[in-house]
């Protein structure tokens, strides 16, 4: 299989990129480089089956030619931090909704057969049912970030069934681990590195969330791709996460601890009933049934995740 992966120097993408290299695969990268680093690809770039092309997805032609050739399109391009969209919505639009039309003009007149998306839990906003399945409906996010993504969504389904390619869409919880460079624990990290003796915690502190390791996360994106590839489905959405969930403040105590810390937590208060952020979930738990009977299931659940992840990053950040 030749594979393209966007976003492949990012957090996510190149733990893919490994899977998809260690696999036998011929791997092509399309990255910018704003939110990736060649560091985290840099073991393959040598390498006879990889090959690395540094490009803006908001031009048109750089992402035609980076479409040529290969049989499945893994699209996890994106601008990954959910805050933003209150101060510069019209970044996330580029960096999410008009990448991903660039994307499906140049699938459109490719020989892929497969685009493989990577949404967020986000499409769901406040879900009123926990844990929420991917069925649930309507779909109202609270966030630009989730509208974003919910947009993406639309556009591959109605490009996939127009133009007949297969579109396999991810729904991700909260996803950790190593190389990742945003999110609440590599903040806490970094706030406790600078001050050991006070955290500040937006929100209340009582926001609780699924975490998924990216080891789980790719695991599942393989597996459940293999599956899909089998199946009579044009489009398919799977939520990919945990079966439990953790509060901010178990996190902030799992930081510390691993930290060897004690800091008095100061907590913002937040916005809107407790949130971190305008926009922000504050309670996300996804239904990873219809993933689990493929035959994926995570190791870790979502404090192993947490623990592990704050190891990872004490040793590369």
């Amino acid at each position: 299989m030749k594979a393209l992966v966007t976003g492949g120097a990012g957090f996510i993408g190149s733990h893919l990129v490994d899977a998809l290299m260690e696999s036998g695969n011929e791997v092509r990268v399309l990255d910018d480089l704003s939110a990736g680093s060649l560091d985290n690809i840099k073991r393959w770039l040598n390498h006879e089956r990889f090959e690395f092309i540094k490009g803006d997805m908001r031009d048109p032609g750089v992402v035609k030619r980076a479409v040529e050739g290969v049989d499945v399109v893994f699209h996890l391009a994106a601008n990954p931090e959910v805050r933003i969209g209150s101060q510069s919505p019209e970044l996330l639009y580029e960096t999410n909704v008009l990448i991903t039309y660039n994307l499906l003009n140049a699938v459109r007149d490719s020989s892929a057969e497969y685009l493989v998306f990577t949404s967020s839990s986000t499409v769901y906003g406040d879900a009123e049912v926990i844990p929420t399945p991917e069925d649930y409906a309507p779909l109202e996010p609270i966030s630009v970030y989730g509208g974003a993504k919910l947009a993406a969504e639309a556009l591959i389904s109605g490009y996939a069934h127009t133009f007949g390619f297969k579109a396999l869409i991810f729904r991700l919880a909260n996803i950790i681990g190593e190389r990742s460079n945003h999110g609440v624990i590599y903040d806490f990290i970094n706030k406790l590195r600078r001050n050991p003796e006070e955290l500040e915690i937006l929100g209340d502190g009582t926001q609780r969330k699924s975490y998924l390791h990216v080891s789980d996360t790719v695991e599942g994106m393989l597996k459940i791709f293999k599956h899909f590839r089998e199946s009579e489905k044009t489009v398919d959405f799977y939520n990919l996460g945990n079966d439990d969930w953790i509060t901010v403040r178990e996190i902030a105590e799992i930081v510390s601890e691993e930290m060897g810390l004690r800091p008095r937590f100061r907590f913002t208060g937040g916005v809107d009933g407790g949130r971190g952020w305008k926009g922000d979930v504050k309670f996300m738990r996804l239904s990873i049934e219809k993933a689990k009977k493929t035959g994926w299931k995570p190791e870790l659940d979502s404090y192993g995740a947490v623990r592990r992840t704050v190891k990872e990053l004490l040793r590369t950040i």
